[in-house]
């Protein structure tokens, strides 16, 4: 049930704050769709024969994954907005911030994930980016640790703005240890992105599979760690609303 000072509260046990979209807000959404339209499997050009057809629906693994990446932050950033509605400087610089490393990192990553798929298909599913050494192998796993880290902070930054404007926005004791736990759990991103890289890094020259594989493998870990905090966040909000039922 909703306090007269929060008109509604979303699911998650956030009052909705957010509900008034701004021009910042519609900019931000805007250079987001941008985005995904640079992903299309077919590039800039329109298949016009079978064989080329078939390339492109092979790219749909690459593109499904960068979306799905896209759309991680997209929706990290719209949850964020709806729980706490902040538009001061600080949460319009980030916002920015995030959209631009959005655009900076997007054709990378889809270069990085083609790499993968090509890798993981033993050359079944196209790439036009090749590794063809260790040193190659390395630059990869440093650019997405890079494009991944970086823009995790952004987020971690966010909530931690959201966090010393509490008092402002009213925060519920449910909303303060939600928000915590928020900094948290973007806060794992840039960390276990450094672990990736310093993995690479270490990496020897003439590594087997499992060492030219570890350096990814720690972000299974890392969505192992976000998982639990989300339960951790949901079973904080069964427990916020047990009273109120009985």
């Amino acid at each position: 049930m909703a306090s007269q000072q929060d008109p509604a509260v979303r699911e998650d046990g956030f009052a909705d704050r957010g509900r008034e979209v701004t021009r910042h807000q519609s900019f931000l959404d805007a250079s987001f769709a941008f985005t995904l339209t640079v992903l299309v499997i077919a590039g800039a050009e329109v298949p016009d024969s079978i064989p080329k057809l078939e390339f492109a629906l092979k790219s749909v693994p690459t593109f499904a994954a960068s979306f799905l990446m896209v759309i991680v932050f997209w929706s990290g950033h719209e949850i964020w907005t709806r729980r706490y509605g902040l538009d001061d400087r600080r949460s319009r610089q980030l916002g920015l911030l995030l959209i631009f490393l959005v655009l900076v990192y997007v054709y990378p990553l889809k270069m990085l994930f083609g790499a993968l798929f090509a890798w993981l298909s033993n050359g079944f599913l196209p790439a036009r980016f090749v590794i063809e050494s260790v040193g190659q192998l390395r630059a990869v796993y440093y650019a997405y640790a890079l494009a991944f880290g970086t823009l995790g902070g952004v987020m971690a930054l966010l909530y931690r703005n959201a966090w010393e404007q509490r008092e402002r926005l009213a925060l519920s004791a449910f909303e303060q240890r939600a928000t915590r736990r928020e900094i948290l759990r973007w806060s794992l991103l840039p960390a276990f992105s450094g672990l990736s890289l310093l993995l690479a890094w270490t990496m020897p020259e003439s590594p087997n599979g499992w060492q030219a594989g570890l350096p990814g493998l720690v972000y299974f870990a890392l969505h192992g760690c976000t998982r639990w905090l989300q339960h951790v966040s949901a079973r904080d909000r069964l427990a916020e609303a047990a009273p109120r039922q009985s």
